[in-house]
């Protein structure tokens, strides 16, 4: 739920940037010199890709958070093993240690949506983000019965 709050004040604070920066846009543009008329369309593109940005993003949080609820309700979610440090962190070899059982298990299913969520989780856990959020994007492709990328 907190993550859910976190994500929300984000998106608001950057919808209200966009739109202050875009107010600020059409303001050069008004102005009506060459220039103004440039920085304006200028500053007008950077809303755009912002919201273009924002949007896919929570495209793919939701259709991850969907094949949580999925895989939860057939009790298929990863359990969480991991060792952690006195301060609460993940222990780095009891995430590498788990991270190669979700791969030899993905290695063994590569058309199983499910092994790619848990590898993803286990590439979250060891703390590589890029992969884990190709290796999430992988699962719902394969969910959603798409075509797949190579990781």
């Amino acid at each position: 739920m907190r993550a859910k709050l976190s994500y929300a004040v984000t998106a608001a604070v950057l919808v209200f940037y966009f739109v202050l920066v875009g107010s600020r846009g059409v303001m050069l543009i008004q102005s009506g010199t060459l220039i103004t008329v440039t920085f304006g369309v200028a500053v007008l593109i950077l809303p755009v890709i912002g919201l273009w940005f924002l949007w896919k993003n929570t495209q793919f949080v939701r259709r991850a958070n969907a094949l949580a609820a999925e895989l939860d309700a057939e009790g298929g979610l990863p359990v969480d093993e991991l060792k952690r440090t006195p301060g609460g962190r993940i222990d780095r070899d009891s995430a590498d240690e788990v991270f190669a059982k979700r791969k030899a298990e993905t290695e063994t299913a590569p058309d199983d949506w499910r092994s790619w969520f848990r590898l993803a989780v286990a590439y979250h856990d060891a703390r590589d983000t890029p992969r884990a959020r190709k290796a999430m994007q992988r699962a719902i492709a394969l969910h959603d019965g798409r075509p797949v990328q190579q990781l």
